[in-house]
């Protein structure tokens, strides 16, 4: 085990790869499910350990190649992104045993989706563990790459649409990203993200216009793959539309590792250099994240797809996530990066909810659930815990997020902001209340008279996110606290 320690963070990129390599030799599911099983358990091990050995040691920095940084590439771990490493290997931990019924339901793609599960996987852990600019942006092709088929399997039609969309946008982010980064290069001569943060100390008074430019074109191009409104417009239809783990899974990883880009380019390089609270980019940030918590919600009502319903829901709550990064204060800042987590777990199992109803009925549409609460009573009290972790009812890891962003609005002394963080989640009590009261309050649809309680392995992934989402709102050392201190060190490194 000494042995193997040093090597940790390269091996939480080389394990799916080498994994994703595998499934792609496979031809049954069964071989590939078990095999990505396999990887998924031990991912959130390596995670794990990192994340204790940051927390008592400081943080890893791991070189490639025999170079050293900045010449080389680093994968670098301090206690931000041993903390996403951990959220993103234990979500697809957790929801993988739910996969090998609902895949051999939804797709004839057998070991061909695991592969491109764990090539995804692989993908966002390494644009979590590196420290190089460039080499986020080879990761984050990698997963996009893998996801844009994750949506494709689908075996409804317009699963290709969907996917095509989002390859179009993808493509259009990933462009503006390495803009961006080129730009940076030209201005400091460094691809390794801490050597840039150093350099643009010096670069930024002299070549403010470039620096800028930078800012600007990564803002947008993380924007795009984070689902950033307005430029949400893939998100809807990618997740209604792919196989029920694959929304689960991005919903609860893709769109967090971006926020995790972004707030580490915003506040871990730029930052640095630029004085944030002097530009308008805090004031646009939270007046999209604004627009999206009331538009997206206000959509989401109306919707009777219940996957589409949920992706305009997150769409909102990563309107919850960016205003505490505009607000760029020590709790607003703790109430993003603790939302970061708690969303992904909510979100995550009320998709699995969606996918255990459509293993049993075939439909997610609102009327298709009439009644559906007293044939899976289990599945759908799940769903009623993670809905009142979206609305952030006390006792639930969303009060949590949604108690540090009104402390965060308190210490700018907005109250306006206050107000709307306290009415868009009302919102939220419509949309999520609408599917309660179908399920439980009205008489059986046809096709709810003909279902019956999910399978074990597809009710206990749901029910360990649940749990997780009480949980989290009542023990909040493993996430709050991790996610003050990181928000204190992000804020000390500021300009």
């Amino acid at each position: 085990m000494t042995a193997i320690t040093p090597h940790l963070p390269v091996l939480q990129v080389v394990v799916p790869l080498i994994g994703a390599f595998l499934a792609g030799l496979l031809r049954r599911g069964t071989s590939g499910f078990l095999l990505a099983l396999a990887v998924s358990w031990l991912m959130p091990i390596i995670a794990g350990a990192m994340l204790y050995q940051t927390l008592t040691s400081g943080p890893i920095s791991y070189h490639l190649g025999g170079w050293e940084p900045p010449y080389g590439i680093e994968y670098r771990v301090d206690l931000f992104n041993a903390f996403v490493l951990m959220l993103v290997s234990s979500v697809g931990a957790v929801i993988m045993p739910f996969a090998r019924r609902s895949i051999a339901f939804e797709t004839d793609a057998g070991a061909w989706f695991y592969c491109m599960y764990l090539l995804c996987l692989a993908g966002l852990l390494g644009i979590t563990v590196t420290g190089d600019a460039f080499n986020a942006f080879v990761f984050l092709e990698i997963s996009s790459l893998s996801t844009y088929v994750l949506i494709a399997l689908g075996r409804d039609r317009r699963a290709l649409l969907s996917a095509f969309q989002y390859l179009i946008m993808g493509t259009i982010g990933a462009t503006f990203y390495i803009i961006g980064v080129g730009l940076i290069y030209l201005v400091t001569g460094s691809l390794n993200m801490q050597d840039i943060a150093a350099r643009l100390v010096d670069a930024f008074p002299t070549q403010s216009r470039p620096v800028m430019a930078a800012l600007a074109f990564i803002a947008v191009g993380v924007g795009l793959k984070l689902a950033m409104f307005p430029l949400h417009v893939w998100l809807p239809n990618a997740y209604a539309y792919a196989p029920s783990v694959a929304t689960a899974f991005l919903a609860g990883t893709a769109t967090k590792v971006a926020i995790y880009l972004l707030i580490r380019f915003f506040y871990g390089i730029f930052g640095h250099a630029i004085d944030f609270r002097a530009l308008t980019v805090t004031a646009l940030i939270i007046g999209l994240s604004i627009a999206a918590m009331f538009i997206a919600s206000f959509i989401a009502v109306f919707e009777t797809n219940l996957k589409r319903m949920l992706a305009y829901s997150s769409v909102a709550q990563i309107g919850y996530i960016t205003l505490g990064i505009g607000l760029a204060n020590q709790n607003g800042l703790t109430g993003s990066i603790v939302h970061l987590a708690n969303h992904a777990v909510m979100k995550a199992a009320l998709f699995l909810v969606l996918g255990a109803v459509f293993f049993r009925i075939g439909s997610v549409k609102l009327h298709d659930l009439s009644g559906i609460g007293h044939r899976m009573p289990l599945t759908m009290t799940a769903f009623v815990i993670g809905g009142l972790g979206i609305i952030g009812t006390p006792g639930t890891a969303g009060f949590i997020s949604k108690w540090y962003l009104a402390l965060g609005a308190f210490n700018e002394g907005s109250w306006p902001l206050l107000l709307v963080i306290v009415v868009s989640s009302l919102i939220a009590v419509i949309y999520i209340g609408r599917v309660v009261e179908v399920a439980w309050f009205r008489e059986e649809s046809p096709l709810a008279a003909t279902a019956r309680e999910a399978p074990l392995d597809m009710l206990v992934p749901i029910m360990v996110l649940a749990a997780a989402t009480i949980y989290f709102g009542i023990d909040t050392r493993a996430t709050a606290s991790i996610a003050s201190q990181v928000a204190a060190m992000l804020l000390g490194g500021l300009r």
